[in-house]
């Protein structure tokens, strides 16, 4: 939004400068991978297909008895080599020793929830080979599950003897020691970059180790060049390309680089984000594949060793045909190109590949075309294409699945503005809605734990304030309701005093957290109402609820302030209780009082 824009070019965020020597990199793997693996198909007609695991000795056990398909669906199945990978991090661990650079992981097991879990667990094994090796039976009776990350593997222990629970964690100390260097989540309590699956998201933390001179903090709590290990191919090289650029050429400018606005493929639960249901543990050694259950006949499979991680995937043509309208639409839209991210070499890509080329000459579906940049490149080359045109303040459309959507709405917008909390996704829907999203979820967890700890969010809903705005923008444009968009618009306007005026959440408790913003929205927004002409009843409704706000300004920010610095219970963390976390999220007494009267 352009209001956010203006903030940041004006109130530029601080970039960590780069070094020429730095020794930060990306690692991932060459061979093995899902990206490696992966087979694709489009199927020419709506039918059913299941999953199949074929034993060494020719038994058959279904692993999913029934995926329905349309016609023209993009099918994918893949598999990752646990052999592979095991290698591949084992390699990678001594590697970081002997460049002397941390070693982290990147991952997202908050997304690809069942996968990532899984290699996650894997890296924590070869992280501390040495301590399963020698007391893999004693772990595994005390319920450790290194899928849940090093912090579950320690809270264990105390289901084993004193003694050995004290010679494991003195093993477990032993290897840290001897190992490189992990990044840390939390230097000042000892949490590792391995403690926790969900602490290390990649498309957050990636973009933040960027933003931040290359660099993770050590143990120590001081910064350090990193080897950012991200196993799957995939999209890994997206990152290595910002940050040879970024040796190359320094930190970005906020206050002169341009925009990547995203077009994301996520309709129907498109690509890898919907593929939960579809990946599995190999059980033995033999065979999985994909069946048409009309026909019997096998569409695709792949050999398999006990424990490699199989998965497959779809994708619908509706959805791939309104993301081509849509990429074009923006394009004609804001005059800027529009770039497919789309690898040729890889199987899925070159399906879709097909589809874009032919969609784009469907004039009934696009329109005429003449005169528009739009373009297909793999991930790597759009990289460099869009940081190029980023240095130069030129603004590029990045057109992606679900996926690099995800990544690339993060990855910019910090890179941008500081905090992908600031920016704004916005898809329209296949019957007319449209969906309206914020950014920095993977940070999520950081922020709850603070919560919990001492009663401060940090959380910026910044974005959820524009997201409300434009929704009130988007329901006035679909049903000509006028109050909506006066709304929208005051909202608007609220939200550019609220940036002006520094009001959003600090990081340190003892500042303005989330609620603190909240109250600001309020009365910013109650103002912007009460001074609009368009509706006088509208005005006269909030003009009380302004002066009542205003009046009592340092009265509710100081009842806002005075919970900080005790611990806060709400409830649970996925599935907080709602009285809990109400009385949590609203402890001013003043303030609920005066929205009461609406």
């Amino acid at each position: 939004p352009k209001a956010v824009k203006d903030y940041a070019q004006a109130n530029p965020h601080s970039m960590g400068a780069w070094s020429s020597d730095s020794k930060s990199h990306v690692s991932t793997m060459s061979s093995g991978d899902f990206a490696h693996n992966e087979q694709s198909v489009t199927v020419s007609e709506a039918g059913t297909l299941r999953i199949e695991h074929v034993a060494a000795d020719g038994s058959v056990s279904i692993l999913k008895e029934s995926i329905p398909v349309l016609a023209d669906e993009v099918i994918d199945s893949t598999v990752m080599s646990v052999d592979a990978l095991r290698a591949f991090l084992a390699e990678q661990i001594a590697d970081a020793k002997a460049k002397d650079v941390l070693f982290s992981l990147h991952l997202k097991a908050t997304m690809m929830k069942v996968s990532d879990p899984i290699i996650f667990g894997h890296a924590v094994r070869a992280y501390f080979s040495d301590v399963f090796a020698e007391h893999g039976d004693a772990l595994a009776a005390a319920g450790a599950n290194p899928n849940n990350g090093l912090g579950n593997v320690i809270s264990s222990l105390s289901n084993l003897p004193a003694d050995k629970q004290a010679q494991i964690e003195a093993d477990i100390a032993a290897a840290i020691e001897n190992g490189p260097d992990l990044a840390m989540v939390d230097s000042d309590n000892g949490i590792t970059n391995l403690h926790v699956p969900s602490d290390v998201i990649v498309d957050a933390s990636m973009p933040a180790m960027i933003r931040t001179s290359g660099q993770m903090w050590n143990a120590a709590g001081d910064q350090q060049d990193v080897k950012a290990t991200i196993p799957d191919s995939s999209y890994a090289g997206i990152y290595q390309v910002v940050i040879d650029d970024c040796v190359a050429n320094g930190a970005y400018d906020p206050t002169t680089m341009g925009t990547v606005p995203n077009v994301g493929l996520m309709a129907q639960k498109a690509e890898e984000y919907g593929s939960h249901d579809k990946t599995f543990e190999a059980p033995s050694d033999g065979m999985i594949r994909v069946v048409d259950v009309s026909s019997g006949s096998t569409v695709m499979e792949h050999a398999v060793a006990e424990g490699d991680i199989f998965r497959a995937c779809q994708v619908k043509d509706e959805p791939i045909r309104d993301w081509v309208r849509l990429a074009v639409s923006r394009a004609r839209a804001t005059s800027v190109p529009a770039v497919f991210w789309l690898d040729a070499n890889r199987a899925h890509d070159a399906q879709l590949i097909t589809k874009v080329n032919e969609y784009l000459q469907d004039r009934d579906l696009v329109g005429d075309t003449s005169g528009l940049t739009i373009e297909i490149m793999s991930p790597v080359d759009a990289t460099k294409y869009s940081i190029d045109r980023m240095r130069a303040g030129e603004d590029t459309i990045s057109v992606t699945g679900n996926v690099l959507r995800d990544y690339n709405t993060d990855l910019f917008p910090i890179l941008e503005l500081g905090t992908s909390a600031k920016m704004l996704s916005i898809v329209p829907l296949l019957n007319g809605g449209g969906l309206f999203e914020t950014g920095a979820g993977g940070s999520a967890p950081k922020h709850v734990q603070q919560l919990v700890r001492e009663n401060y969010l940090r959380w910026d809903s910044l974005g959820e304030f524009l997201a409300i705005a434009v929704s009130f923008e988007h329901l006035a444009e679909v049903t000509g309701n006028q109050t909506a968009k006066i709304l929208g618009e005051t909202l608007d306007a609220a939200t550019g005093q609220l940036l002006q005026n520094g009001k959003s959440p600090a990081r340190r408790l003892g500042s303005l957290d989330n609620r603190g913003s909240h109250f600001y929205i309020a009365l910013y927004w109650a103002q912007a109402l009460a001074r609009q002409t368009d509706d006088p009843a509208l005005a006269a409704k909030f003009a009380p609820i302004a002066a009542e706000l205003a009046a009592n300004e340092q009265q509710i920010v100081g009842e806002l302030g005075a919970v900080q610095g005790s611990p806060a219970d709400i409830g649970g963390y996925y599935y907080p209780d709602t009285v809990k976390a109400s009385a949590i999220m609203r402890p001013s007494q003043t303030f609920n009082t005066i929205l009461a009267t609406l």
